[in-house]
C-alpha cells in the first residue's frame, strides 16, 4: 500500500473543488483542482463532486468488548465506524468487566490500536461497577496509557448528587468531563416508551420528560458550583433544550449531544411494537424532534453522538417488554444528519463538520481528531457523495449486529472513502479488509516505537 495519495477534485466542506496531497499520515498540500501533479507511485482517488470532511468523531459508542462480544467487538465496531466515515470513537464503559480501572481502559485502548480502523478512546466509569455507590479511580484512568478524559456511567444515571459533585471536581483537576445519562431512575420504573397519550393507548409504561430535565438541571447547578465541565448524553426533549439553553446563558460549562434517531424518528414508530425502535431515552414527539433540530442548528446542542448500541438478534426479535433498548447508528449517522439537517438548510457542510467532528473532538480532549482540512493536518478524511440516495439495507452495516431502525428507508448520500491517518479504511464504499488494515496498523505502530 502506497503512503502517498492524491485526492483529485474533492469539495472540502462542500465548497470549491480542490486537490489534496497526502504523504504518510499528513495532508501536505491543498490546491485548486487539477493543479497538483501526482507524484510517481501515488494512488490517485478521483473525488470529482465528492464532499470532503474531517474524519468524523463519535463521543458516544458502545463497542461491547470486553464481555459482550456476541453483540460487537472493538474490531467490528471500528469497522462499522469506518463504514460511516468515523475515524475516532469514544467507547462507553458498560462492558464486563466495567471500564472502571486503568487496566481495563488500557486493554480497550490497545485493542483499538491493534484493529487499526479508528482511534478508540475509552470512557471511564464514574462509579465502581457502574453501581452508583463508590467513585471509581478517575485519576488512575486519566494517568493511564489510554489517557481517559471522559467519564460516564452511561446506561445508568449518576443519581447520587454527592458522588456526581465529587466526580465533577476530580475530573476538573485533569481537564476531564463527566458525561451524564440523564434519567431519574425513580421516575422511570417500568418505563417502555415516551410518556403521553400514545403510551396510555398502547398500555406501555411511560418515560416522562421530567426524568431527563430534572437531572440536567441538577447537574448544571453542580457544574456551576464546582466550575467543572458536564456533558449531557442523548438529549431528547424540548424542555431539556430549554434547560441547557438556560444553563449556557448563565455561563455554566455544559455541552449536550443529540442522537441521529432522535433527529428523525418519533414515538409513532412504537405503534408496530417493532423492538428496533426501543431505545433509552425513548423516541419522543414531533414537537421534540423539531426542537432538537433547531437546537443543533443554533448551537444549544453541541454535537451529534450516535449512541451506537448493538444487540444480538434474539434480544430484539422478542416481545416489546422484554426486548433490549438500543440501536446501531455508526454506519448511518452522516446520512441521517444529511436528511434531517442539511437537506432542509438547517446546517451547511461546515456545520456538519462542527457537530460530527470538530466539537466532539474538543469535548473529548482528542487533539489529533477533528482537525481542519489544511496542509499539515492529520489525514483523517471522509469523502461523501451527497448527490445519491439509496435504500438502507443490512449490506450497509459493517458491525456484528443488525438492529438498525433505518432498514428499508431511502436515505440520501453515501460514504465513498474514509481515510484514517492517511490509510484508506473504506474504498469505493466498501470497508477495506482486516489483513490490509492490520498490516498498515503494525507499520504505523512500529514507526511510533522507532
Amino acid at each position: 500500500m502506497t503512503d502517498t495519495i492524491l485526492i483529485r477534485g474533492a469539495r472540502p466542506y462542500g465548497e470549491a473543488p480542490q486537490d489534496l496531497l497526502i504523504e504518510g499520515d499528513r495532508i501536505t498540500r491543498i490546491a485548486d483542482a487539477g493543479s497538483i501533479e501526482a507524484p510517481e507511485g501515488a494512488e490517485v482517488i478521483d473525488a470529482d463532486g465528492l464532499i470532503a470532511l474531517p474524519g468524523l468523531v463519535d463521543l458516544h459508542v458502545h463497542l461491547r468488548e470486553p464481555g459482550f462480544e456476541s453483540s460487537e467487538t472493538v474490531l467490528t465496531g471500528t469497522r462499522a465506524a469506518a463504514k460511516g466515515g468515523f475515524t475516532t470513537v469514544f467507547a462507553m464503559p458498560n462492558t464486563q468487566p466495567v471500564m472502571d480501572t486503568a487496566g481495563v481502559v488500557e486493554a480497550v485502548w490497545a485493542l483499538g490500536r491493534e484493529a487499526g480502523y479508528a482511534d478508540v478512546h475509552p470512557i471511564g466509569a464514574v462509579t465502581v461497577g457502574q453501581n452508583g455507590e463508590q467513585m471509581a479511580e478517575l485519576g488512575s484512568m486519566a494517568a493511564s496509557r489510554a489517557g481517559v478524559r471522559v467519564f460516564s456511567d452511561d446506561g445508568k444515571c449518576v443519581f447520587d448528587p454527592l458522588i456526581m459533585r465529587r466526580a465533577l471536581e476530580y475530573a476538573k483537576a485533569f481537564g476531564g468531563v463527566v458525561a451524564q445519562h440523564a434519567q431519574d431512575p425513580a421516575l422511570t420504573v417500568g418505563a417502555q416508551m415516551n410518556e403521553g397519550a400514545l403510551s396510555a393507548e398502547l398500555g406501555l409504561g411511560g418515560w416522562p420528560e421530567t426524568a431527563e430535565t430534572s437531572i440536567i438541571a441538577r447537574d448544571a447547578l453542580l457544574a456551576e458550583a464546582t466550575g467543572s465541565r458536564v456533558h449531557v448524553c442523548h438529549l431528547s426533549t424540548r424542555t431539556s433544550v430549554d434547560v441547557v439553553r438556560w444553563a449556557k446563558a448563565r455561563g455554566i460549562d455544559i455541552t449536550a449531544e443529540v442522537t441521529p434517531h432522535h433527529l428523525l424518528l418519533t414515538e409513532e414508530k412504537v405503534r408496530g411494537f417493532d423492538a428496533r425502535f426501543k431505545v433509552n431515552p425513548p423516541l419522543r414527539t414531533d414537537d421534540d424532534v423539531a426542537a432538537l433540530r433547531e437546537a443543533l442548528a443554533d448551537g444549544t446542542i453541541d454535537i451529534v453522538g450516535t449512541d451506537h448500541a448493538p444487540h444480538p438478534a434474539d434480544s430484539k426479535q422478542t416481545e416489546w417488554d422484554h426486548a433490549s433498548m438500543g440501536m446501531v447508528g455508526l454506519e448511518s449517522a452522516l446520512r441521517i444528519v444529511h436528511a434531517t439537517m442539511v437537506a432542509n438548510g438547517l446546517l451547511d457542510w461546515r456545520g456538519v463538520a462542527r457537530v460530527l467532528s470538530e466539537t466532539p473532538a474538543r469535548i473529548g480532549s482528542a487533539p489529533d481528531s477533528g482537525t481542519p482540512l489544511e496542509a499539515g493536518a492529520l489525514a483523517n478524511i471522509v469523502l461523501y457523495d451527497a448527490e445519491t440516495e439509496s435504500v438502507f439495507t443490512e449490506a450497509d452495516l459493517a458491525g456484528k449486529s443488525t438492529n438498525s431502525p433505518y432498514l428499508g428507508l431511502t436515505l440520501p448520500g453515501s460514504v465513498r472513502y474514509t481515510l484514517y491517518r492517511g490509510t484508506p479504511t473504506v474504498r469505493d464504499g466498501d470497508v477495506v479488509d482486516e489483513d490490509t488494515i492490520a498490516r498498515a496498523s503494525r507499520q504505523r505502530l512500529a514507526g511510533e516505537v522507532a
